[in-house]
């Protein structure tokens, strides 16, 4: 069972275990029809819709979807989140980040933080050269600087610790 929100909207649940998926424990009698990896033709209650998947983060559980010129905003939770939620806990409280490693060889073209800088999430912290291509590393999570380990122009390897955060 999974339970979904759409635009920050009341949440409701589908469950896949049937032939049907069921929508808020009523089957879902719909025609769906892939027409390529992003984009998919949904037949609903006599209405033609066609749906595109604009973003897809499966690590964060989240989807922009285009359906008809609409665009909605999905957030899902699967079995593990809701048992976590119902015990209290959240999985964003369970990972705590403490450092950005490499992800691969290459070179610090540039540096965008210096020891004691706030950081938020998405902000850019450098970029690496990796295989004649700018490759932006960005913070993971909202945080301080604790120390940066590497400087321009340096060679890194991958899973090398860049910088840590306190």
């Amino acid at each position: 069972m999974f339970r979904a929100s759409v635009n920050d909207q009341p949440p409701f649940e589908i469950d896949f275990t049937g032939d049907l998926p069921v929508l808020n424990g009523q089957p879902l009698t719909w025609d769906l029809a892939r027409l390529n990896d992003r984009m998919f033709h949904i037949l609903y209650q006599n209405r033609s819709y066609t749906a595109e998947i604009l973003d897809l983060n499966p690590t964060e559980k989240t989807a922009t979807i285009k359906i008809n010129q609409a665009i909605h905003q999905i957030a899902l939770k699967d079995r593990f989140d809701l048992l976590l939620e119902q015990m209290g806990m959240s999985t964003a409280s369970l990972t705590k980040i403490n450092d950005i490693k490499a992800p691969m060889p290459g070179l610090i073209l540039s540096l965008s933080v210096q020891p004691g800088d706030t950081v938020h999430k998405g902000d850019t912290v450098l970029i690496l050269e990796a295989m004649k291509m700018e490759n932006v590393i960005k913070s993971p999570t909202d945080g301080t600087i604790k120390t940066v380990r590497i400087s321009r122009g340096q060679t890194v390897e991958k899973n090398q610790v860049l910088v840590e955060f306190s």
